[in-house]
């Protein structure tokens, strides 16, 4: 269970009450989320969820994250928005934790996304950027290209405990990319996580997106290559076409796509697909013993890399030379 900073009764009751919320019903912990806690809230004025902020995630950056949901939220994209309390403040202290109180949002996430899924979080991306390109705050992508060889060279000597060879496959990927990256594409904010597990359907329809805990400034498509390694591939690994196609569609709904993005969307989707490969093999190598939650497998990640080598245009990825 993903509950790492226990909080007494008395405690929460206390930081309920200064948010004008009437009484203290019930919470219990979330057990789903990797990298902070997270209690369900109800109070007399209803759901919340409390996120207390472990030691992962940077105290300097929370006020970016949290500047931006409230800044998407008000231009009417589905999210969770930050409460604030008797004084007007966002983030607060609890457990010696930063912690903040967020609006609870109603949906589940798809296990396993189709077509129409896939459709509609490419319309809500679309969204995202759109209402996102007005948001003051800036913050670099800390897992953007650059990062990519020194986080592979602190593994580099275990890389084929995980596959055969794969120390080379990494050193080729990462020469090809780091000459090839295609920084002249436009830039905004981005999610750098949407995947399935962070996007909440009521029906067929997105309810929300969630955990902006990634979310930086940079390339705009490169965000699209995250979504197309994480919603359009089978169990057995295969690409779905169809979802692929379907997604890109409903991005364009909103937001058209130029040539030159277009044209480098398979140069992206290697990279997002060398980025998880990469976080992923770190935290496999280095698991702790009494870690709470289980490393997911890299090799999902090297054979989805191994797919987007192929591709030698956008068609492959369901699109036409009419869009």
């Amino acid at each position: 269970m993903a509950v790492y900073t226990e909080v007494s009764d008395d405690l929460l009751q206390t930081f309920v009450h200064s948010y004008g919320l009437g009484e203290l019903l019930s919470y219990k912990g979330i057990a789903e989320g990797v990298e902070n806690t997270n209690y369900f809230v109800q109070t007399e004025k209803g759901p919340f969820i409390l996120t207390l902020y472990e030691k992962r995630v940077r105290s300097e950056d929370l006020p970016f994250f949290l500047g931006l949901m409230e800044h998407l939220a008000a231009r009417g994209l589905s999210c969770p928005t930050p409460v604030r309390d008797k004084e007007g403040r966002i983030l607060r202290t609890l457990a010696d934790r930063p912690a903040v109180l967020i609006e609870f949002l109603e949906g589940l996430w798809v296990r396993r996304p189709q077509k129409k899924h896939c459709y509609e979080l490419g319309k809500s991306l679309a969204s995202f950027h759109k209402l996102g390109a007005d948001f003051e705050l800036k913050r670099e992508n800390s897992l953007s290209v650059s990062s990519w060889d020194p986080l592979y060279r602190s593994f580099s000597d275990r890389a084929d405990e995980i596959a055969e060879n794969l120390h080379q496959i990494i050193e080729a990927e990462l020469n090809q990319l780091n000459q090839a990256w295609p920084e002249q594409l436009p830039q905004g904010i981005i999610h750098a996580d949407l995947f399935p597990d962070n996007v909440f359907f009521l029906g067929d329809k997105i309810s929300g997106l969630i955990d902006f805990y990634f979310a930086c400034n940079d390339i705009l498509a490169y965000d699209i290559a995250i979504c197309l390694n994480a919603w359009c591939f089978e169990q057995d690994n295969s690409f779905n076409i169809s979802k692929a196609r379907a997604l890109l569609q409903g991005y364009q709904t909103i937001r058209e796509l130029d040539d030159d993005e277009l044209e480098n969307l398979p140069l992206l989707a290697r990279g997002a697909a060398l980025r998880f490969l990469l976080t992923r093999s770190y935290d496999w190598l280095n698991v702790q013993a009494d870690a709470l939650v289980k490393p997911k497998d890299p090799k999902e990640y090297l054979r989805k890399l191994n797919f987007h080598k192929t591709v030698k245009s956008v068609r492959e990825y369901g699109l036409g030379d009419s869009i």
